[in-house]
């Protein structure tokens, strides 16, 4: 099981959450491949913690659907099904588009001048070709959003969603579309006019459209 090294130690104080950001990292990106197995003891050596927090931490992961275990069976990483964008991006989007509503009463001027230079940021990495760049702005532009909703069970799920939706895209099965610069901007003006029940319908279809291009 080829292991990177060239990456920082957990800190042990916090072991447990430092493994679990690390695998599932891996396992979104594909350093851990799909249906690989898990040694707990190569990993616990890889990280510098003992097997406690690896185990907690794949524990964790199964949970979220990120691997499997199987009784007298190795821990392995979940396949990437193609079909999963059908069954992530609805509850997605629901929630995105919820939080828009609750985060209106929430957002000042400044929030909203930052989401329109995340969206600068996203429109030049989408027609610089950097995708990877894309996807990170994308999420940093609906993570400010998320965030001012104020309510930490649609903050939970986004981010256990969002975390599958990225793998998704690093297996290349979820293509960022330029259609989403010009939606994003209808997001931050409807935001800034208050108006709950457009931004909400906009917010939707920003992520619904994924799964008619697929």
């Amino acid at each position: 099981m080829p292991i990177p090294i060239n990456h920082a130690k957990p800190i042990r104080t916090t072991a447990k959450l430092s493994a679990f950001n690390q695998l599932q990292q891996w396992i979104i990106d594909g350093t851990l491949q799909p249906e690989e197995k898990l040694n707990d003891l190569e990993l616990a050596q890889a990280l510098g913690v003992s097997r406690t927090p690896i185990r907690e931490s794949l524990q964790l992961l199964e949970s979220q659907g990120f691997v499997t275990t199987k009784p007298g069976k190795a821990t392995q990483v979940t396949a990437v099904e193609k079909d999963d964008i059908n069954n992530l991006l609805p509850p997605l989007a629901a929630l995105q588009s919820l939080a828009a509503e609750l985060a209106i009463a929430n957002l000042d001027e400044q929030a909203l001048q930052l989401l329109e230079e995340k969206n600068k940021l996203f429109a030049d990495a989408l027609y610089e070709n950097r995708f990877s760049d894309a996807i990170k702005v994308d999420e940093e532009f609906h993570q400010l959003i998320v965030d001012s909703a104020n309510n930490p069970y649609i903050l939970s799920v986004v981010e256990m969603l969002q975390a599958h939706v990225r793998r998704l895209f690093y297996h290349e099965e979820i293509v960022l579309k330029e259609n989403s610069i010009a939606q994003h901007a209808e997001i931050i003006r409807l935001l800034r006019a208050k108006d709950t029940a457009q931004v909400a319908a906009i917010m939707r279809a920003n992520w619904l459209y994924t799964i008619e291009e697929f």
